[in-house]
């Protein structure tokens, strides 16, 4: 086991051991149910949700898009609606 860096030792806050890990218990065994209340539950997304694909694309393309920087994938989406509005899905069947 790697030892850790002397400067990076929190005397206040030290690493948990096995021991520390083995009494651990999620929130909603320990807090008190007044504060899970005030912290509820995440409720259904406002907005429709995407879906979640895995989707092989050229580098060149991936790379253009990911060079413009945070929100890429939402930009390519866009991008694909876009195309959508002069094209017809059709006329990619061969």
């Amino acid at each position: 086991m790697k030892k850790p860096n002397p400067e990076m030792i929190d005397d206040e806050n030290p690493e948990w051991t096995e021991e520390d890990f083995a009494r651990a218990r999620p929130a909603y065994e320990v807090l008190p149910p007044s504060l899970l209340k005030k912290l509820g539950v995440r409720g259904p997304q406002k907005r429709p949700t995407k879906i979640a694909l895995s989707l092989r694309l050229s580098p060149s393309v991936v790379n253009a898009f990911r060079e413009t920087g945070n929100g890429w994938q939402t930009r390519m989406d866009a991008a694909l609606a876009d195309w959508l509005k002069t094209h017809a899905p059709e006329e990619l069947r061969a």
